[in-house]
């Protein structure tokens, strides 16, 4: 990509931007949210058309211009976008070849053929998944991986995986590795957008590193240092990444559950929670660890109103029946969920009536809303959360992964919570965001509210949380404090009672 320069309204977001990516290579593309990968990864996968930016693209010393998504799988792009995008009333065979139903053309579809094509796909690239199975009965990481089976049907030649590891398992994750360096032996070149430093360590042969729009620096994997690596990334050294944790815990509980059970949404006598009981003090952060599939997600969205749920709730010892969002959030409770694009924005609004769309009675007078209010309460949490925007009139569609979950965050906290639920808080985020979020999180305990986190990242749970509870098939399989903590004893509690299904 040859000089390469995109401009938005009030907003330049590539300026001159040339990278070079060798055949089988496997390159990283990193940077902090806002720096221009996804853009720079759009125009090259056709989503911004030849026309609508500046410079040239060039595959195999061929100059191409690329009009749409269809044109650039014709010339051999395979792309995996950050956010999940899956049809949920389809089955995986369907999604995978989306649009291309009939291998031959024509307009009867053979899906006994589909679903064989769709299975051998899978078969071929170790990607555990049931073709016949509904996409709507996915979890986030097996959607993940529907994505990236999708991008890979058309056998490309080129294929950018952007954030494609946010949503998987450890075992998943080295799975698609194994996925990506075999199709690097069989002549596949790879653009692996990350935030992961360990990601970029195990699997990357270059790496590129964008800053506001430009080229920052430029590694081969003999010069790869973390420390550089980062220094290159936000423009200056983050010496403290994790912040110290004031252990000044309030003596007063403020949150308690006492048996919580959540049934299984499609199979009748299972559940996925299980006579989960657990308390949270003032002040307190709790980290809520397990694998994906184990119960984590479907319990702090129990608890918030969004699940059917049995059980009972306690707000600062008066309690509280959550049968709707609606009564979870007057009790005190908030929740900022896992999937930002899916539950957590209205991509059509600007910043402001994001931010402000969770308690509009604050900016209201005899129920007319009063826009300087607004304004000027979107105001303060865009320069509290350091969210990278012209104005909170932007509309969030045109913020960057990271900046848009600051927005998700500041929606959250306007409602003043007592309570906060944290579904991977910093999933998709940059080093320097995660940095300002871990800050953020900090300060907020020092508020006295109470915190129950959940992140698939054990360092950066290991290094927030006063006390962690883990989960296992929908049960609770260990609690213990941060000084009993250890990446050893999280990993043993989560894989434990792996095989123990739960009924009712």
């Amino acid at each position: 990509m040859r000089r390469i320069s995109k401009t938005f309204p009030g907003v330049r977001a590539l300026s001159e931007v040339t990278i070079q990516v060798k055949q089988n290579n496997i390159h990283a593309l990193i940077g902090e949210n806002g720096a221009g990968k996804s853009t720079l990864m759009k125009i090259l996968d056709g989503v911004y058309p030849a026309g609508s930016f500046e410079g040239q693209i060039l595959l195999r010393d061929r100059v191409v211009h690329l009009s749409s998504p269809f044109d650039a799988r014709k010339q051999g792009i395979g792309y995996v976008p950050q956010e999940i995008s899956v049809i949920e009333g389809l089955t995986v065979a369907e999604n995978i070849f989306v649009g291309l139903w009939n291998e031959g053309g024509g307009g009867i579809v053979s899906f006994k053929k589909l679903f064989a094509r769709a299975a051998e796909l899978l078969d071929s690239m170790k990607l555990q998944l049931d073709p016949h199975r509904q996409v709507v009965t996915l979890n986030a990481s097996q959607r993940q991986l529907v994505m990236i089976a999708r991008a890979l049907a058309t056998r490309p030649s080129v294929l950018i995986l952007d954030e494609a590891t946010a949503c998987l398992t450890l075992d998943e994750t080295q799975n698609l590795f194994r996925v990506v360096h075999h199709l690097r032996e069989l002549g596949l070149t790879t653009i692996f957008i990350t935030h992961k430093m360990s990601e970029l360590f195990e699997i990357a042969d270059h790496a590129t590193v964008l800053r506001d729009g430009t080229v920052a620096a430029e590694f081969e994997r003999a010069q790869f240092d973390e420390h550089e690596i980062v220094a290159a990334m936000v423009g200056r050294k983050i010496d403290n990444f994790y912040p110290a944790r004031d252990s000044a815990i309030g003596d007063q509980e403020v949150f308690r559950v006492e048996n919580l059970t959540v049934p299984h949404p499609h199979l009748a006598n299972r559940n996925v929670v299980e006579g989960v009981s657990f308390s949270v003090r003032r002040g307190e952060i709790l980290g809520l660890g397990g694998l994906v599939g184990s119960g984590r997600s479907e319990t702090v969205n129990a608890l918030y109103g969004r699940l059917p749920h049995s059980g009972r709730v306690f707000v600062e010892g008066r309690e509280i029946a959550v049968r709707t969002p609606r009564e979870a959030k007057a009790s005190g409770l908030g929740l900022l969920t896992e999937d930002r694009k899916l539950d957590g924005l209205l991509f059509n609004f600007s910043i402001q009536e994001n931010v402000t769309l969770h308690d509009l009675s604050q900016i209201s007078r005899w129920r007319v809303l009063d826009r300087a209010r607004e304004t000027a309460c979107a105001q303060h949490y865009l320069e509290r959360l350091s969210i990278r925007a012209p104005s909170v009139r932007t509309p969030v569609a045109n913020l960057s992964g990271g900046n848009k979950q600051k927005v998700v965050l500041a929606k959250v906290l306007f409602p003043k919570p007592r309570v906060l639920f944290l579904d991977e808080p910093t999933k998709g985020v940059d080093v320097g965001a995660k940095n300002e979020i871990y800050k953020l999180m900090m300060s907020l305990a020092a508020e006295g509210i109470a915190l129950v986190v959940i992140s698939s990242e054990l360092p950066e749970l290991l290094a927030l949380c006063d006390r962690f509870m883990v989960l296992a098939r929908g049960r609770i399989a260990d609690q213990f404090t941060r000084a009993e903590a250890n990446e050893q004893r999280l990993m043993l509690a989560a894989t434990s009672g792996a095989n123990k299904p739960l009924t009712n």
